[in-house]
């Protein structure tokens, strides 16, 4: 506790050196403190979290089968800091001996998993790997033997056809009848923040927080030179040298007075690039990060000011006002055992109550960008998403509260998608964003500050 709690210190230093100056590599936390970070968590993830979630799904056997390169999604969470990726294959053993003896965790591996898994492969009293593995289990007669198979998540379906296959010849028929899908508790692994993971999430969102205020500014867009793809660019570098990741490629895109209609969806994944930013034009962000393995996903706008002008257009920032409703209309929507159909389909009935013309497409975040949980809506399905959007909401779960609104601009006779999109936390009774969200506009040059 006493090394969590120097690492945290360490983590607010460098944001207090963010909030006062510039963002320099120097206000990130070295390789090695990231390492201690890191570890430190999932120590934490594996003593605490592991058997509550088992215990919950009723699976009293974990087995993660992964070879180099190929590795389970769940698997990668679990390695150590120091373990880029599995080592030839590495199968995790997660046994649940009861409350007083607590979860066993074993390695049928060539190695220790680091400090956290011990290795149990004695290669001279059992060359084959799978024999090995075969003898654990009938050792410890698991009632259940939980596989990461799923046909509604992906992170939750890492075992192979191979790997199946060969495990199951060496296991003996009495132990394959005892099988089961694991991917509840896969995504119930995936989509739980513990309470160490909440005291660093609102420094990795502040950060991100602070990259977009910065490229989103005068200090990095020269209206009528600088384009769409030099500022998608520069976000890109700008993780580069300051040391960090990022999960997903930006977007940087533009509405204004013309005759371009942003009507339909499908232009979402159709966006022009090489645009040149204007006087007049309203930008939208799409940009995350990649910091002690969380992500971030948020979107924002900034407004070029016309020669003259001090502040955003008053229709626009109303229709910013309805991107705003939206996302409290959703969030007010989040009870624990709620569907995110339900979610959805509630949100949206209570939108259209309110003569907002609203598409929700909100996902899970945290080791993953578009993570495991219950899918609250697609762009391209706002009736509902089968499989994914049946899972119940959880306590201790982060979202991307992502979704437009469409709102009717008459000094432009045209209609703008007001995009926004930041990352909150359930607590299981309520609902708060992790770093705040964005209430105003930017406005480039800067008038305007960020409202959290």
């Amino acid at each position: 506790m006493r090394r969590f709690v120097t690492l945290l210190l360490l983590l607010l230093v460098a944001q207090q050196s963010l909030a006062q100056s510039e963002l320099t590599p120097t206000s990130i936390l070295s390789e090695r403190e990231r390492a201690k970070f890191v570890d430190e968590v999932l120590e934490d993830r594996f003593a605490n979290l592991l058997p509550t979630l088992m215990r919950r799904e009723g699976i009293d056997m974990w087995i993660i089968i992964s070879r180099e390169y190929n590795e389970d999604p769940v698997l990668k969470t679990m390695l150590p800091s120091t373990w880029l990726s599995a080592r030839r294959r590495t199968i995790m053993v997660f046994f649940d001996r009861g409350a007083k003896e607590g979860v066993e965790r074993l390695a049928i591996a060539r190695y220790d998993v680091g400090n956290l898994l011990k290795g149990a492969w004695d290669i001279d009293v059992r060359p084959n790997q799978w024999e090995a593995l075969a003898a654990i289990i009938q050792e410890r007669k698991p009632k259940k033997i939980g596989l990461n198979r799923s046909a509604n998540y992906a992170h939750a379906d890492g075992l192979t056809a191979t790997e199946q296959t060969e495990f199951l010849e060496k296991l003996p028929a009495e132990y394959q009848k005892r099988i089961v899908s694991a991917e509840k508790l896969a995504v119930g692994w995936l989509e739980t923040r513990t309470p160490k993971e909440m005291a660093v999430y609102p420094l990795i969102c502040r950060l991100s927080h602070q990259i977009i205020q910065e490229g989103l500014s005068e200090q990095v867009i020269q209206p009528g030179v600088t384009t769409t793809d030099d500022v998608v660019w520069w976000f890109r570098q700008r993780i580069t040298n300051l040391g960090l990741d990022t999960w997903f490629h930006p977007t940087v895109d533009v509405q204004r007075a013309d005759n371009q209609e942003f009507e339909h969806l499908r232009t979402f994944s159709k966006r022009p690039d090489k645009q040149v930013i204007m006087p007049g034009d309203l930008l939208h962000v799409d940009f995350g990060i990649t910091y002690l393995r969380l992500n971030t996903d948020q979107q924002q706008h900034a407004y070029v000011l016309r020669p003259g002008e001090t502040a955003v257009p008053e229709a626009i920032r109303k229709a910013f006002q309805q991107g705003n409703r939206l996302q409290d209309i959703l969030t007010e929507q989040f009870v624990a055992g709620k569907s995110g159909n339900q979610l959805l389909l509630g949100a949206l009935a209570q939108a259209e109550k309110e003569g907002i013309r609203g598409t929700i497409y909100s996902h899970p975040i945290g080791v993953h960008g578009h993570a495991a949980g219950p899918t609250i809506g697609l762009w391209d399905q706002q009736k509902g998403v089968a499989g994914s959007g049946d899972y119940p909401l959880q306590a201790n779960t982060a979202y991307s509260i992502e979704l437009n609104a469409a709102v009717e601009i008459p000094e432009w006779k045209k209609m703008v998608r007001i995009m926004l999109e930041e990352d909150g936390f359930f607590d299981g009774k309520s609902f708060r964003y992790i770093d705040g969200r964005q209430t105003e506009i930017y406005t480039i040059p800067r008038t305007l500050g960020y409202v959290r």
